[in-house]
């Protein structure tokens, strides 16, 4: 069975994160990515190392010609190139590098060609830099009608900070996710991952999906408006609906939730466990297995709305017997008992975890600079890696003609 996307031809003119993961999930599909990058500097987090993946000794890369007295095309040398940044390696695999300089005509040029034959673009420029570049939505749906344009911003194309720059961190805080995210004593904390930046790259995977099949229908490409801030708004669920319906301002929970005790992270002998009760036959397991069945059956606990009503004293004892044993003693005796319960893992634990490795999620790839890598499929390009092959075989460029951009500095 091919990829879902197999001959779909996205031109990525995204850095950072959200727009790079969402493209990112696309090609893992199937589709053809080509990263437009700054043919010297590339994606800002090629720079952001430490930490990066250890580099092969290698030589100078010149592109192969296709025959013997073709014109000589500029060697890239990739050990002038900064380490591979392992954040950059994590969300650019399966794609291809074309460096250009979008502020050449000869570089402009090549990627409307690209366009031209193109299904989606997908951009994270502040609104109105593209279009002082010439790759505007109407620009691009002048080359090609049917092209899907899937824009990334911070605020979005209209409102009083569409113009504003938007960072995943500034958008937790703006949009509510930090306001809900801490201890309950404790100031507001950001996610551990920038989670709004992840949410808006699914968010425009899903709409670009859903482009594509609409685009069936009609003939038609679209101009998708995502943002980071309306992104995390949609994220905030049931705590956006108990303020719009309720009118009840969400409070900060540590790990525990406000509706549902117990359902939290709780102290072992040599670490963390998280368990969960969310219902009362999952409690009566749970206090069972902790010694108490008769918690159960008491008038403080036996309901969910009691064990909220007295959530500290609760909450309390049961920290008294979690931390009597390990957390691998916990987790034996609960395995198979009917209610949720984790260890709280660090990365290492993560991916040693018998789930991953029976579903290999991690895989061994090999980097034209690092060599053999682990991350979670196919290698990501180096800067510029696919540029002459990109022009040569879906431009039809000759080389006198690459050689030329070479030499204008426009790849």
């Amino acid at each position: 069975m091919p990829p879902p996307l197999k001959n779909i031809r996205i031109v990525d003119l995204t850095r950072v994160l959200a727009g790079p993961y969402a493209a990112m999930l696309l090609a893992d599909l199937g589709a053809d990515v080509i990263k437009i990058e700054h043919p010297t500097r590339g994606d800002d987090t090629r720079a952001w190392n430490p930490p990066s993946a250890p580099l092969l000794e290698r030589p100078l890369t010149p592109p192969t010609s296709p025959k013997a007295g073709a014109v000589e095309l500029r060697a890239d040398d990739w050990s002038a190139l900064p380490p591979e940044s392992t954040y950059f390696l994590s969300v650019n695999r399966n794609k291809r590098s074309v460096g250009v300089n979008l502020k050449a005509p000869g570089g402009l040029k090549l990627v409307h060609e690209l366009i031209a034959k193109a299904d989606v673009l997908i951009e994270n420029y502040v609104p109105g830099k593209l279009e002082e570049l010439g790759l505007s939505y109407e620009a691009c749906k002048a080359i090609n009608p049917r092209l899907i344009y899937a824009s990334i911003t911070g605020y979005g194309q209209t409102g009083p900070f569409a113009k504003n720059p938007g960072y995943d961190v500034n958008i937790e805080a703006e949009a509510g996710l930090m306001h809900i995210t801490g201890e309950a004593t404790g100031p507001p904390v950001k996610v551990g991952v920038a989670i709004t930046d992840l949410t808006t790259g699914l968010y425009v995977h899903g709409a670009i999906m859903a482009a594509l099949i609409s685009r069936g229908q009609t003939g038609k490409g679209v101009w998708i408006d995502c943002s980071l801030f309306e992104s995390q708004v949609a994220s905030l669920t049931n705590l956006a609906s108990n303020y719009l319906i309720a009118g009840q301002e969400a409070t900060r929970q540590g790990t525990s939730h406000p509706s549902i005790v117990p359902y939290q992270n709780f102290a072992t002998k040599d670490g963390f466990i998280m368990v969960g009760a969310g219902n009362d036959g999952q409690f009566k397991k749970f206090s069972a297995l902790l010694g108490k069945p008769e918690w159960a059956f008491s008038d403080t606990y036996s309901s969910n709305a009691l064990r909220v009503a007295n959530r500290d004293a609760l909450v309390a004892a049961i920290h008294s017997d979690l931390a009597k044993h390990t957390t691998e003693e916990w987790i034996a005796k609960f395995k198979g008992q009917g209610f949720p319960h984790a260890p709280v893992n660090d990365l290492k634990g993560t991916f040693a975890h018998p789930q991953a490795l029976a579903r290999g999620v991690v895989e061994e790839v090999v980097h034209p600079r690092a060599g053999k890598i682990k991350l979670i499929h196919r290698p990501p390009p180096v800067l510029g890696e696919h540029t002459v092959e990109v022009l040569r075989e879906e431009l039809g460029y000759d080389d006198a003609t690459i050689r030329s951009l070479q030499d204008e500095g426009a790849i």
